[in-house]
């Protein structure tokens, strides 16, 4: 197993009184993570799998009678898979009412319904977590710097999915797999999608737009739905954990765009699987998408895994000065650009926002820098 930062985290919070919730897309080693955890503390573990229909079907809308006798003397209980079982937040609820000093681990695919369902249920009785495709830290403190470094252009074409590290040379069986069953799978399932066809399509255009400024109504133009559709369907995109947005900043400039907003994947090995290109970095024509698309993921792992409650943008003008990527932390801001190649580099950013908002920090990204930043 490749350790994960989050686990120092999480095994600090258990305390046998509120229930631990890892959420994250298929396959990013949720399940491997929690019963490390889980094997280091003292006591059986009572394992539900949320993926068997036997057990959906005794946990549909269980008593409290039953729950008490079902968990009978067990301290450790760990529901994997939980979306897939219905009630499961009034039932988590009942699992800690119902007996003292129990630590609940629950896991979900999704959040497209754990979150709703979980919410409510356990308001102040629960730490929450997300837990993502291995970041450039985990991978680097497991390998090494020199052979994570060497392995860089690697990931900006199969992405860090666990396995696709683990067996580069299957990564392309493993990422088709992937695609097949968290993307659409789950998506379809519990977003209730009807046209599948028209979220393939929608997953395309916005593979093709990374980095770039994205209009729902032309997302809707060409896939042939209405602007209301593309957004619901973003947002399910979202709440799987397949892509998130950047919105922009506008505060000061009257002409600063502040109605669009980009797009990126969580994992460039998905983004790749989805526009079926798999060629090398000397081949490609998108080094500059891939590179803008993989800082900012791996700067969102890093920012998510060690607590960041500020804000994150982008910013442009009409008049076409721009900047990749803004962060703004108790009403202090960054600026960061993103060159693959570090000749291209620029080292003076747009006027008008260094007077505008007078950031404490700008600088270029490029892969001879990159490893300071992630």
């Amino acid at each position: 197993m490749i350790p994960r930062e989050l686990e120092e985290k999480i095994t600090s919070k258990i305390d046998f009184n509120k229930s631990i919730i890892l959420l994250g897309p298929r396959q990013v080693g949720k399940s491997t993570l929690a019963n490390h955890i889980l094997a280091a503390l003292e006591g059986e573990v009572l394992y539900i799998n949320g993926d068997d229909p036997a057990t959906q079907s005794i946990w549909d809308n269980p008593s409290a009678a039953f729950i008490e006798n079902y968990i009978g003397r067990h301290k450790i209980v760990f529901i994997d898979e939980a979306q897939r079982l219905n009630n499961i937040g009034l039932s988590a609820k009942m699992i800690i009412d119902s007996h003292q000093k129990v630590q609940l681990f629950i896991t979900g695919s999704s959040s497209l319904e754990l979150s709703s369902t979980i919410n409510e249920p356990l308001t102040g009785r629960k730490w929450e977590y997300i837990l993502l495709p291995l970041s450039w830290q985990e991978i680097k403190n497991h390998y090494s710097f020199a052979v994570a470094h060497s392995r860089l252009e690697e990931f900006l074409i199969t992405g860090t999915y666990p396995e696709v590290v683990t067996c580069p040379e299957n990564s392309r069986e493993i990422l088709s797999s992937l695609a097949g069953s968290y993307l659409y799978k789950d998506i379809l399932e519990l977003g209730g999608i009807r046209k599948p066809e028209v979220l393939v399509k929608l997953l395309q255009a916005l593979a093709w737009q990374i980095g770039n400024e994205v209009s729902y109504n032309e997302l809707a133009q060409t896939v042939g739905v209405d602007k209301a559709t593309v957004s619901s369907y973003i947002g399910l995109l979202e709440k799987s954990s397949v892509i998130f947005r950047l919105n922009p900043l506008a505060r000061n400039l009257r002409n600063e765009i502040n109605t669009s907003r980009k797009i990126y994947f969580y994992d460039n090995g998905i983004r790749n699987t989805v526009i079926n290109n798999y060629a090398p970095i000397n081949e490609r024509n998108d080094i500059g998408a891939l590179w803008e698309n993989f800082m900012i993921s791996e700067r969102k792992k890093l920012l998510t895994y060690r607590g960041f409650y500020g804000n994150v943008y982008y910013w442009r003008t009409r008049n076409n000065a721009e900047i990749d990527y803004v962060e703004e932390e108790n009403g202090k801001f960054s600026a960061f650009e993103f060159k693959w190649n570090p000749r291209k580099a620029r080292s003076r950013f747009p006027k008008s926002f260094m007077e505008a908002y007078q950031p404490v920090h700008a600088q270029t990204i490029h892969r001879e820098n990159f490893y300071e930043w992630i």
